[in-house]
């Protein structure tokens, strides 16, 4: 098979950035999430007990698994669904979508937080804990992020649009 010079095609002739690189991406996904509830990783069952939710509360749940760095996958759960004793629980705070690169001079910093807007924000670092608040009247996110290197607030730019966060602390 010719290959254009800008195509970049995989083992079996997909192209990476096209269609077949995306189900070929999807395909390589579902094998590792079968991999990890192979490993206990991940249950597909189970049972959820509704009682205590109140009428109108949404749950939300989700998980992002990072393969960044070429490390092993890092698996995250974002939402609003907790694992308690008694079970899961709703809560009306959510956990939002983020993801943490570790660059050569900063740290980057994205989240996710539809329905906020950014007078609703609140960014508090102690160190190499960075904790990001956001309650708007339809919505609460909260997360709690163990940075790899401490920092001091002087370091911390962010910027807002359109519900996603980019936090840069600089090293």
């Amino acid at each position: 098979m010719e290959k254009d010079n800008n195509e970049k095609k995989d083992e079996a002739g997909f192209d990476l950035f096209g269609i077949g690189g995306l189900f070929k991406g999807i395909e390589k996904l579902v094998d590792l999430a079968g991999k990890l509830e192979e490993k206990g990783g991940m249950s597909k069952e189970g049972e959820l007990n509704l009682d205590h939710i109140r009428k109108g509360m949404k749950g939300v749940y989700g998980f992002t698994i990072n393969t960044a760095g070429g490390g092993s996958p890092k698996v995250e759960t974002f939402g609003n669904i907790r694992k308690t004793p008694e079970g899961p629980k709703v809560n009306e705070e959510r956990e939002p979508i983020t993801d943490l690169f570790d660059e050569k001079d900063e740290i980057v910093i994205i989240a996710e937080m539809p329905g906020i807007e950014e007078s609703d924000l609140k960014i508090d670092l102690k160190e190499d804990i960075l904790e990001i608040l956001a309650a708007s009247k339809s919505r609460t996110y909260r997360k709690e992020l163990l940075l790899p290197v401490k920092a001091v607030s002087e370091n911390l730019t962010h910027k807002f649009t359109n519900g996603i966060l980019e936090i840069r602390i600089k090293k």
